[in-house]
């Protein structure tokens, strides 16, 4: 759904999302921190399970 390597920008996000997107629900939500230590830049990701749909 979303991802930056920027913290301050991924901060910013959420706090929007919180506020004006009512459509997501948190209890589905994943918020990873990936670690890239000294060969990768950190990124933050925000996802958000989604169910398959059964064949009719």
């Amino acid at each position: 759904m979303f991802e930056t390597q920027d913290e301050s920008e991924w901060r910013a996000h959420l706090r929007r999302l919180r506020v004006t997107d009512r459509r997501i629900d948190w209890s589905a939500a994943r918020v990873d921190t990936l670690c890239g230590r000294l060969r990768q830049p950190t990124t933050y990701r925000l996802s958000v399970f989604v169910a398959a749909r059964r064949p009719e």
